[in-house]
């Protein structure tokens, strides 16, 4: 018989999408979160989002992707509360019911990239209040690998290089750590 514990921790980044336009409410949202989590560990640079034109009418195009993530671990069972509580910050910093960020959150483990989320597909894990849980990247053989479902942008190498940096970052903390 298997037995229970807790978790080991993980990295808590976000995918911020949003307009040019509205890299103001980027910061702002990125603001509320890092006063939840902590400081910022890493930040990818601007990255055109131009894998789907789904955002354009609610926020504006063109739109731009930020990974970041936060300095220290956090306990992966909170991903769904996580979820939830970006989801009102999107909509605290909406004007006339759009969105002007859309965030993300996921984690990062040494051997795997789970993201959050509200639709619910057949791959798809409840955690619970309508959030989800996803599998979106393995690790393996010195690289990220995409599954069948994974997103169009988390497979490009512009994502790969910055979530490469996130778990090396990662993986220093934990070996420092112990």
């Amino acid at each position: 018989m298997g037995r229970t514990g807790n978790f080991e921790p993980a990295l808590l980044f976000m995918g911020l999408l949003y307009p040019a336009a509205e890299s103001g409410a980027a910061e702002e949202a990125w603001s509320r979160c890092a006063g939840r989590w902590g400081p910022e560990g890493l930040r990818s640079p601007e990255i055109p989002f131009t894998w789907s034109s789904y955002y354009d009418a609610e926020m504006g195009a063109p739109i731009l992707r930020s990974l970041r993530c936060f300095r220290e671990p956090v306990d992966p069972s909170g991903l769904a509360e996580t979820k939830i509580f970006t989801n009102q910050v999107e909509t605290d910093l909406a004007r006339e019911g759009r969105r002007r960020v859309n965030l993300d959150p996921g984690l990062l483990f040494p051997s795997r990239l789970i993201l959050a989320t509200t639709k619910d597909r057949a791959h798809r894990i409840p955690l619970r209040d309508g959030i989800f849980a996803e599998l979106t990247l393995l690790y393996e053989k010195g690289g990220w690998k995409p599954l069948p479902w994974t997103y169009p942008d988390y497979r490009t190498p512009e994502y790969a290089e910055s979530l490469t940096r996130m778990r090396e970052i990662f993986r220093a903390r934990r070996k420092r750590a112990t």
